[in-house]
């Protein structure tokens, strides 16, 4: 799938070179170190608490679980040890992060830093020649070699409108230095990128140049890198795809990706979640639509099966599409027509009308590989081979229920609402994370400002399978009593059927009132899209009056362009849901305050939640305590952390949910706020109490 085995081997010496990590981690971050004297940085016991303890399990390989408050500075406390510790071991330290951003200032921010630390002292210089590299799916590089062979057969396998994009394609080849899809702008068109990227047997070393292959560069970069930075979700593709195990020569290698390597998860409190979501089956019609037509497009009359001049082919191609838009409009017509979501319970939820045709495609392709010599157009369609069978068995998995661990679900998708996926998760995630993360052998240290639920790491590193790690945390050493006001409005309505209207108008005056009242930006965190569009409606014209600029997500700029805006802009109105109450860094007083709307329950409704409380439920558990409550924790914890980003910043947080006040489990949210000073607003009080920072 990602090729992670590409002839690639790291040494692996299992440790044993002497290794001075734990003893240079003490000296870089102590009060004479060259933290302090060469970044004039001052000196942060907890910064260094967290050096010495990331330190000691990376030489000791053992897992780690560390909460560091904000400002704690935790990307220098792991990536100074790692460094030391990849160097002196010859082996790989992977990085692994869950949001863009936070790749982007590893890379070229927070490196940069190790690397000028390491210079400036004699002892550590050795250091400073460390190599890094950051690791994409190997489906977002073009391959030069698939590129010039695709131009050389665009007779068969394109029209005329097709080539020109991938004329487009040749042209940017010649001017970028990564060859990374994201890069060319407009993107490529799916179907011809999947004729010219590097997820192909056709792209190897065997086939490919080295120097001209922008993924065979990077193959190369990776094999001499002691720094890997990748994202949460590749790295459990990976896993799932067979990690360290599949490289090894034996079945006992250690190592978590590559043999001997060592693991930083950052961002930690992310990782059930995104473990859940990728170790799992994900199947849609539009998926299946581009694998059978890049064998044979009815439209252009082009394809594999054209190439090949396989008319058999190209009538099985014809027969199978028929097939599956007869099986996805069953599925949108009789389970999705009065939802977007359906979870399934019992196997046989539709004919399997798709097996008999992906299974003579498969059977032809292979036939047709066999007919050739070894060679990259017999891996080209193996590799086609491959992605039928992997289809047709997904398929088959999904009607049957195959995996008793997994909850099975169907659900619409796309901007229109028309593509229909079908997916599988697994119920409990900690047995597969027990085996393939944290009992590989080596080091894991998982970080981040919020893995406590309820004062305890403890929950967190059951449901992550790290029963046995380490648990440590450090507070924050920013001063919050002095730098934040918070805010509880006691008067909207509780969330109810009968009371939405009127909450929705509560809540509007006070987005309105509170803002209005804060120069710098505000930040307000919804929990519903349905809410956010609702309340902009209304809003959007009154901060415009105002001059103030209103952004909102699901426009048309990504997260990332959002904050950009937002530290360009300096005094913008900011809506933003789910994603948006964790990663966004916005310093300053551009971000002057953030406003809860709701506090952040999942809906128990989505089959994956209803599959974990019933899961809890058949344990003795309670599905409130053990998981609703616990994930809005993190979250809540997660969005106020947007606020404090440095220790020259200050602000308000506003919430705007009373149950905050009213239920019980509210202390758990208002004990859960850096600081334990807050007033209780009401539209009759609020503007004698509500005092933002001068």
């Amino acid at each position: 799938m990602i090729g992670l085995n590409d002839e690639l081997s790291s040494p692996a010496d299992h440790g044993l070179k002497p290794t001075r990590v734990r003893e240079l981690a003490r000296h870089v971050f102590s009060e004479t170190g060259p933290i302090c004297e060469t970044l004039r940085l001052e000196h942060r016991l907890e910064q260094e608490t967290m050096a010495i303890a990331v330190a000691r399990a990376m030489r000791d390989d053992e897992p780690l679980l560390f909460e560091a408050g904000t400002g704690v500075g935790k990307s220098l406390a792991y990536l100074i040890p790692g460094i030391i510790h990849a160097v002196d071991q010859s082996r790989q330290m992977i990085v692994s992060t869950h949001t863009i951003s936070l790749q982007e200032q590893i890379e070229t921010k927070d490196l940069p830093i190790c690397r000028k630390v390491f210079n400036a002292d004699p002892t550590l210089a050795p250091y400073a020649k460390f190599k890094s590299t950051v690791l994409v799916g190997k489906s977002n590089y073009l391959c030069t070699t698939r590129l010039a062979h695709t131009l050389a057969d665009r007779a068969t396998l394109f029209a005329d409108a097709d080539y020109e994009e991938l004329q487009r394609i040749a042209t940017w080849a010649d001017t970028t230095d990564t060859g990374l899809r994201h890069e060319l702008k407009p993107p490529p068109r799916p179907e011809v990128w999947d004729a010219v990227n590097a997820d192909s047997s056709a792209c190897s070393r065997k086939h490919c140049d080295c120097e001209k292959c922008f993924y065979q560069r990077a193959r190369a970069r990776l094999r001499t890198a002691q720094v890997v930075i990748v994202n949460h979700a590749l790295l459990f593709a990976l896993i799932n795809a067979g990690g360290a195990q599949a490289q090894g020569a034996t079945t006992d290698v250690r190592g978590v990706l590559f043999p001997d390597d060592f693991v930083v998860l950052d961002e930690a409190h992310t990782v059930p979640e995104v473990a859940t979501n990728n170790f799992g089956l994900s199947l849609s019609s539009y998926g299946v639509d581009r694998a059978l037509k890049h064998l044979f497009n009815p439209r252009t009359k082009r394809g594999l099966f054209r190439k090949h001049g396989s008319t058999d082919g190209q009538q099985l191609v014809l027969d199978a599409l028929e097939a599956s838009q007869q099986f996805f409009d069953f599925i949108a017509t009789k389970l999705l027509a009065q939802r977007p979501i359906l979870r399934i319970r019992e196997d046989g939820a539709a004919e399997p009308m798709l097996d008999g045709p992906l299974g003579a495609i498969h059977r032809l392709l292979a036939k047709l590989a066999d007919k050739l010599e070894e060679g990259r157009e017999r891996d080209e369609l193996l590799d086609q081979k491959n992605r039928i069978k992997s289809v047709q068995a997904g398929l088959t998995e999904w009607l049957t229920l195959g995996d008793k661990g997994h909850v099975y679900w169907t659900e619409r998708g796309g901007r229109k609402q028309t593509i229909v996926s079908l997916r599988s998760a697994p119920i409990d995630v900690a047995p597969q994370l027990r085996k393939h993360l944290f009992g590989c052998g080596t080091s894991v240290v998982c970080t981040s400002a919020t893995l406590a639920m309820g004062g305890s790491i403890e929950p967190l590193a059951q449901r992550m399978g790290a029963d046995n790690a380490r648990a440590v945390a450090v507070k924050s050493p920013f001063d919050y009593e002095r730098n934040m006001r918070v805010y509880v409005a006691a008067d909207v309505p509780l969330p109810s059927p009968n009371e939405a209207r009127l909450a929705l108008d509560i809540l509007t005056d006070y987005i309105d009132f509170c803002t209005a009242r804060v120069t710098g930006g505000t930040l307000v965190l919804f929990t519903s899209y349905t809410d956010m569009r609702a309340i902009a409606q209304k809003l959007e014209p009154v901060f415009r009056a105002a001059g103030r600029p209103f952004l909102m997500q699901g426009a048309d700029l990504s997260r990332t362009e959002l904050a950009t805006q937002m530290r360009t802009l300096g005094n913008a109105v900011l809506f933003g849901t789910d994603s948006f109450w964790t990663g966004v860094d916005v310093q300053g007083q551009a971000l002057s305050q953030v406003i809860v709307t709701r506090l952040p329950f999942d809906p128990p409704t989505h089959p994956i939640t209803e599959a974990k409380c019933e899961h809890i439920r058949e344990a003795g558990g309670n599905p409130f305590n053990d998981l609703t409550l616990p994930d809005a924790l993190i979250k809540f914890r997660q969005g106020i952390g947007r606020l404090i980003r440095s220790k020259t910043d200050r602000g308000l947080i506003t919430i705007l949910d009373s149950r905050t006040l009213a239920k019980p489990y509210g202390r758990e949210f208002l004990g859960s706020l850096p600081t334990q000073n807050y007033e209780r607003l009401n539209r009759e009080n609020r503007a004698n109490l509500f005092r933002p920072f001068p």
